[in-house]
């Protein structure tokens, strides 16, 4: 554990240097605002771990990490608006503290400048790393409108939103684990095994986070605990008690949802989905897709020992409270 350590310091200093004008002040203020939130910074670590798993610096791929975290921290803006979301990480969100259209621009921004990371990367790695990245910005922009048509849909599937989940959160660790290994100079082979790893690890991420939204402690959490519910959202835990539950299970659901509203919503769907058991089920689906992403590690032909920063960051996002 102490190269994640170490190559997240790197992480962090990098980040801090990341500069930006000063004019005009409300499209800039808000990234500097914005930036120095903190966050696990998990993606870009995953990044600069993908490039050392094979032998190479994980410092080689310092650049892609940077350029992930800057995209990842765009469609953080952009998403909050979308979600009319009031807190990111315990703090004022950026449209909250400003507008819409100054946090449109400034999440604007962030993409760019992540491409700007990107190039500065050795050129013989460029194809590779821009064909990742421009595939899976794509991928997660698909994610986030299934998210949103969902909002519409009161047919939506289990599967379809686990195929909603892998676009808007999955691909993205996936694709920061391949860009590492890239540089890393892996197989091809070892590459599609990483980006496995990380994709499954990524689904059963999101199914935590569904479930930390309802459940977390506040005073760790960061964010409005219960949000999802709050805002109609169709998560597993929902969709799971819309599938399960009885008649008059049913009826109670659909008035919580449609009639209550604040503190007494949340407490009304949590009360009920404990009845239904969704919250366990939920964690079982998370373990599945954690037990896939561990068979996908063990396919990479790197030494165990090699692997163990990696199976730790998973251990840890499957265990979070935050």
């Amino acid at each position: 554990m102490q190269a994640s350590i170490t190559l997240q310091s790197l992480i962090e200093e990098r980040i801090k240097a990341v500069s930006f004008p000063k004019e005009p002040n409300n499209l800039y203020d808000p990234l500097n605002y914005f930036m120095t939130l903190g966050g696990k910074r998990t993606r870009p670590l995953l990044t600069l771990l993908g490039c050392d798993l094979f032998g190479k610096p994980g410092e080689n791929a310092l650049n892609a990490a940077v350029a992930v975290e800057l995209f990842h921290n765009f469609t953080l803006i952009h998403d909050d608006i979308m979600d009319e979301a009031p807190l990111r990480r315990g703090k004022s969100t950026v449209h909250t503290k400003w507008n819409s259209n100054i946090a449109i621009l400034s999440g604007d921004v962030l993409f760019v400048k992540a491409f700007e990371f990107l190039s500065n990367n050795d050129v013989k790695y460029l194809p590779q790393l821009i064909e990742v990245f421009t595939r899976t910005a794509a991928e997660v922009c698909e994610g986030q409108q299934l998210d949103m048509d969902f909002e519409s849909r009161e047919d939506v599937s289990i599967e379809e939103y686990i195929e909603m989940i892998r676009l808007k959160t999955s691909v993205l660790l996936g694709a920061a684990l391949e860009m590492g290994a890239i540089i890393g100079e892996a197989s091809a082979e070892d590459k599609r095994w990483l980006y496995e790893f990380g994709m499954n690890v990524g689904i059963a991420f999101q199914l935590k986070d569904d479930i930390l939204d309802l459940y977390a402690d506040p005073e760790k959490f960061g964010k409005q605990v219960g949000g999802d519910i709050l805002s109609n959202k169709k998560t597993f835990l929902l969709l799971k008690a819309q599938k399960l539950a009885s008649n008059e299970q049913s009826e109670r659901l659909n008035h919580i949802m449609k009639n209550s509203a604040g503190d007494e919503k949340i407490s009304a769907a949590r009360e009920l989905f404990d009845e239904l058991g969704v919250k366990e089920l939920a964690t079982e689906r998370m373990k599945e897709y954690y037990q896939a992403a561990t068979a996908a590690m063990q396919n990479i032909r790197v030494a165990e020992e090699a692997k163990v920063d990696l199976v730790e960051i998973a251990d840890y996002l499957m265990n979070r409270e935050v």
